[in-house]
């Protein structure tokens, strides 16, 4: 049975992304392509909408502090949500803010030109969740290598 073009793969957060994901900017619609009669005839851009669930498309460019290679470090995130999801931190640098996405999916792709190319992934999520990373260490991995404290007998 083979697997078929386009399938999203379920992925854990932290597995995706050791370091965890920096966002760069804000959320946004992604809306459909405006030709230039549409925009003068005044027409209201269109959001788009997932085919597999039926849920509008947001998009949000993020960096992972991980990946080795610069130019694949920053990429974007499609959400997949009737609304517009909104991150739980705060921003550490103005416009940047750490983040996890909850519900993430990976779909693979061939990205690159001619003979330069390689593996990529098209990330989907359906939200935040409350980053519980400080540091690039989650907070299950947090305690794990640190001395237990001695309790006052």
């Amino acid at each position: 049975m083979a697997i078929s073009r386009g399938h999203r793969f379920p992925v854990e957060f932290d597995e995706a992304f050791p370091q965890g994901l920096v966002m760069v900017g804000e959320v946004a619609p992604d809306n459909e392509y405006q030709s230039r009669e549409d925009r003068a005839a005044g027409r209201p851009a269109r959001q788009r909408v997932d085919e597999s669930t039926g849920k509008r498309q947001w998009k949000v460019n993020v960096t992972d502090p991980s990946e080795p290679n610069a130019k694949r470090a920053s990429f974007e995130v499609t959400f997949l949500a009737d609304v517009q999801p909104v991150p739980t931190t705060s921003e550490a640098l103005p416009g940047m803010r750490p983040i996890e996405l909850e519900g993430l999916t990976a779909e693979p792709r061939v990205a690159g030109n001619g003979e330069f190319k390689y593996q990529s992934y098209v990330y989907r999520a359906t939200g935040f969740k409350a980053a519980a990373n400080t540091g690039g260490r989650s907070a299950k991995s947090a305690g794990a290598g640190e001395q237990p404290s001695a309790k006052a007998a």
